[in-house]
């Protein structure tokens, strides 16, 4: 049967789990975890994939404006085969394909978002095995891998047991601050019938997120009485008091392990060089995969901001008022973690490495936090052959047919092992 192979193969490859180095890699020679009747039918798909990939990065996705791309996909997943296909109040694609039993469904989602404002030109390039253009790994290649799979599944009429729930989530980047799976999981329409959940974002079919790093995004506000360059110098400035504020930020001292992060990132403000500001802004990005280190650290930021206020208030005039403070936060990231023992974690490994790829654990901030924070099983998994240079303009793709092709498989094997798929 389909599924028992599917985990034979698994099980033999996770065997070898510890022993194998942690850097990517990849055997030519290596066989698939899905039969091969299913891995030459994802090869012939090769073409097809290029160029739904190609498609799909160049219809914009800009930060909360998905909706143009979030309708492509929708009908391509109609074309693949599904019926059942809608798009939530959230702006999430949404497509049910039914399993032969009631139950928890399985959730497989990409991003449909891109970190690139709308202006940002994409025009997919391509240099020999090599696919260029913004956003073209992150994730256009997920969603691009979710409709080879669901053509797969219709063409092959495979059942599955449980429901799987296919997903295109908006506002998985920056300031999105996961809210498309925030909604799936607190106020969409399946959101208590979700029992698992797989995320495939990035392109290291051997990296396996088990583990979420949770983030706290401040927007810190310094205003102040504001005034003329020369005419009123000697009063306050909530540019000082910014300074202050950042300088104050990097003598915070954070563990090494667990890895624990901070970074001021944006500043903005003031109206002209001879005038000074009345407001200034800075951003603050924090992370740490453990809840207790990062509040201990959002803390520390707090108070670094309210001693630099409380310094330049004592330090110049102000006989036009007084500088303050206004934070915001702007993002929440939630921590979490999927054991490195449950049968998704090891089936993903054991998938990638049957695959030829030497699949590792790791963690990361992905659509994959909130159900992790749920303790709700969830991973976040790459596709494809490799690629580079992710959130920039010179971001590119790796699409070697043989190594794009095995990347692809990992994901399907896992959707296979955990719904026990099953040919007609």
């Amino acid at each position: 049967m389909l599924v028992r192979r599917v985990i034979q193969f698994a099980a033999a490859a996770a065997a070898v789990t510890s022993t194998l180095p942690l850097e990517p890699a990849f055997a030519q020679e290596a066989q698939s975890a899905l039969p091969a009747s299913l891995h030459q039918q994802l090869d012939r798909q090769y073409e097809r994939v290029i160029a739904d990939l190609i498609r799909i990065t160049e219809t914009p996705a800009p930060p909360f404006k998905e909706a143009e791309r979030a309708a492509l996909f929708a009908d391509m997943l109609r074309d693949a085969g599904l019926a059942d296909v809608s798009i939530d109040e959230e702006g999430n694609v949404i497509a049910l394909r039914p399993g032969s039993a009631e139950g928890p469904v399985f959730v497989v989602s990409a991003h449909l978002d891109t970190v690139f404002p709308e202006d940002t030109p994409i025009t997919v390039t391509r240099d020999g095995d090599r696919l260029m253009a913004p956003g073209i790994g992150d994730d256009s290649l997920g969603l691009a891998s979710i409709l080879a799979w669901v053509r797969l599944l219709e063409a092959n009429r495979i059942a599955t047991r449980q429901p799987v729930l296919f997903v295109g989530t908006v506002g998985e980047e920056g300031a999105g601050d996961l809210r498309g799976v925030r909604h799936l999981f607190t106020k969409g329409a399946w959101k208590d019938r979700i029992g698992a959940f797989l995320s495939i974002d990035g392109t290291d079919a051997g990296r396996v997120v088990h583990a979420a790093v949770g983030s706290r995004r401040y927007r810190l506000a310094f205003n102040g009485p504001g005034g003329h360059s020369y005419g009123a110098f000697g009063i306050v400035n909530p540019m000082a008091a910014m300074a202050g504020t950042v300088t104050g930020i990097y003598a915070i001292d954070v563990p090494g392990e667990p890895k624990t992060t901070y970074s001021a990132s944006v500043v903005s403000g003031g109206t002209s060089v001879n005038a000074i500001p009345d407001r200034v802004v800075l951003e603050i990005d924090m992370r740490s995969g453990d809840p207790a280190e990062l509040g201990k650290l959002e803390q520390g930021v707090l108070a670094a901001a309210e001693a630099a206020v409380a310094q330049e208030n004592s330090s110049r005039s102000t006989r036009a008022g007084q500088i303050s403070l206004e934070p915001e936060l702007i993002g929440d990231r939630p921590a979490g973690a999927t054991p490195v023992d449950h049968p998704l974690v090891q089936m993903a490994v054991s998938a990638s490495q049957a695959a030829g790829f030497r699949g590792r654990l790791d963690d990361s901030s992905t659509d994959s936090n909130i159900p992790m924070s749920l303790g709700i099983p969830a991973l976040t998994i790459g596709s494809g052959a490799g690629g580079g240079r992710s959130h920039s303009l010179a971001e590119y793709l790796a699409i070697d047919r043989d190594r794009f092709v095995a990347g692809l498989s990992v994901g399907l094997a896992v959707i296979l092992a955990q719904t026990g798929g099953e040919l007609p």
